[in-house]
Parts: C-alpha cells; sequence; structure tokens
C-alpha cells in the first residue's frame, strides 16, 4: 500500500506560484515510472498546501465548489511523488503514485483517452 509523504515547501515557493482571477491554477498529474499524463484539475491556494501537508492531491471543484481529495470516494488514491511548478508559476505538474483503477471518473486508467482525428 503506498505511503503519503508530505511535500517540503517554503513559503517562497507557495507564493511563487500564480493564480488565475477565480483564484485558480492547473494542476496536471502525471504518473510516476511511466511518464503517463493521468488528469487535470484546479487548486486553489488552500488545496494546494494540503496536497504539500498531506502528501495527497487535493483539488478545488467549480462545480461543486468544494475541495476534494482524490479517491475519497472512488478509492482511485494519489500519492504524490514530486510536486513542480512552471518558469511562470501559473502551472503545477504534481508526479503521483496512482492507486487503484485509475485517475479517470469515467473509470478510464487516464483523462487522456481520445484522440483527435480519424486515427488514420
Amino acid at each position: 500500500m503506498p505511503e503519503s509523504i508530505p511535500i517540503s515547501v517554503t513559503a517562497e515557493q507557495l507564493a511563487a506560484v500564480t493564480y488565475n482571477a477565480d483564484g485558480l491554477v492547473p494542476a496536471i498529474v502525471q504518473e510516476e515510472g511511466t511518464g503517463q499524463v493521468l488528469m487535470m484539475a484546479w487548486m486553489n491556494a488552500d488545496s494546494l498546501r494540503q496536497t504539500m501537508e498531506t502528501g495527497r492531491t487535493w483539488f478545488w471543484s467549480r462545480s461543486r465548489q468544494e475541495y476534494w481529495c482524490k479517491g475519497e470516494t472512488s478509492g482511485d488514491r494519489q500519492y504524490v511523488r514530486e510536486a513542480y511548478y512552471d518558469c511562470d508559476g501559473d502551472t503545477l505538474l504534481f508526479v503521483v503514485e496512482q492507486e487503484g483503477k485509475g485517475a479517470c471518473h469515467t473509470g478510464s486508467y487516464s483523462c487522456f483517452f481520445t484522440a483527435f482525428g480519424d486515427g488514420d
């Protein structure tokens, strides 16, 4: 069973994150080992802090207007192994150990399973 490990972060690093007008920043989640992009969700300052403190991914649901910890309902938990912010501070990247069937609420392992084009 994976273990939650808090991620060390400084106040300066947290202050480097740039949020949009709604107070949100996109967070990309990538699988450790494979590099597969599993999902993208939104974080605010509190969910980012909670993620770093607990070592589990926490997000802000724009539709439900509430925090959610990935996998608390489904059992498909994410354990953060690495965390990054980009050069502009306006996008986050979390490398996770994915537990369970995957990251997508549809039952697919990744949310990115639909390709553009006709497949030829």
